[in-house]
């Protein structure tokens, strides 16, 4: 019975660990597009005195998408704040019932907000988030705001996958690539 469980507990530190690096690469994609757009926005401004409409939002709309992939990187890696990690503690029962209790608040957090994605007052789908979204367009560019907002689900979803690793003994620190130099 024992083997059964620590074979899912690698599977899932193994996808966590996926991806993070997945949000990593997101993320700075993200960041790439934000500062090419504002550099784009600066010189059109002040050097050719005619920017285009779109870099103020396309910045925006990065910076969403950078910052919500940021946090599920920083809760991988665990440099979310903790008033207190129970870690160093000699008391065992301690440091479980801080981990429950930073659980419980990311749960008590996040999953509401997952629920509000998809449904909207009275359970009505129609009012959800995402829908909402997905019928509104983005002022300045030719999609729908239903890209931007879809970050918050997956955000999300990453950090209740990592919260998950962490219960089946995930350290927080990815392992290292080995092509890294």
């Amino acid at each position: 019975m024992v083997a059964p469980m620590k074979h899912i507990a690698r599977s899932v530190i193994h996808i966590s660990n996926g991806l993070n690096r997945l949000a990593t690469v997101m993320a700075g994609v993200a960041l790439v597009i934000l500062v090419g757009a504002v550099i784009l926005q600066v010189l059109a401004r002040y050097v050719f005195n005619q920017p285009p409409a779109y870099t103020e939002e396309l910045a925006r709309y990065a910076m969403i998408w950078a910052g919500l992939m940021g946090a599920t990187i920083s809760f991988k890696r665990r440099f979310d704040p903790a008033l207190f990690t129970g870690e160093g503690s000699r008391n065992a029962l301690l440091g479980f019932a801080a981990a429950l209790m930073r659980s419980a608040v990311v749960l008590i957090y996040l999953l509401p907000i997952l629920w509000y994605v998809f449904y909207g007052p009275n359970m009505n789908p129609a009012r959800g988030f995402l829908l909402r979204h997905s019928r509104t367009m983005a002022d300045a560019l030719p999609f729908s705001t239903f890209w931007v907002a879809v970050a918050v689900p997956i955000m999300i979803v990453f950090i209740l996958v990592h919260l998950a690793a962490r219960w089946c003994g995930d350290d927080g620190v990815p392992p290292a690539d080995s092509d890294a130099t």
